[in-house]
């Protein structure tokens, strides 16, 4: 069966669609799962519902997502000594893969902002006592 074929017998089904936080999860969980990533920048908003025990999942991901298009912007924070614009590439990587094949979309752009560098690790292991 030729694409063509495929593609107008999916229609006759029906449309599917994401909703952006669909596909900012996705983002965010590929973008957290690269060395080098200490954590996702959010909001205040965001940091108040993980005090109070849920994960925000979409945190430091913003997400425009057309009928068969997405773009998607990153907000992170680094590990301190890691190499940032390999850290930048392996997180573009990673999301454009993880969104692509999950949802079928087109990733166009994965822009990704650094907002800090963490030093929590070389903190905890230069003084064993604040383990």
């Amino acid at each position: 069966m030729s694409d063509i074929t495929q593609e107008s017998s999916r229609e006759e089904y029906g449309k599917v669609t994401f909703a952006d936080e669909v596909v900012a999860i996705i983002a965010g969980l590929a973008a957290t799962e690269v060395r080098g990533v200490s954590a996702m920048s959010g909001s205040v908003a965001g940091g108040i519902v993980e005090r109070l025990g849920r994960k925000n999942l979409s945190k430091g991901v913003k997400v425009e997502v057309g009928e068969k298009e997405t773009a998607i912007d990153l907000y992170i924070i680094v590990e301190y000594g890691v190499r940032i614009p390999e850290v930048a590439w392996n997180i573009q990587e990673s999301v454009k893969k993880a969104v692509e094949s999950m949802t079928g979309l087109t990733v166009v752009e994965v822009n990704v902002h650094i907002q800090g560098v963490s030093f929590e690790k070389d903190l905890k292991e230069a003084d064993p006592v604040k383990k």
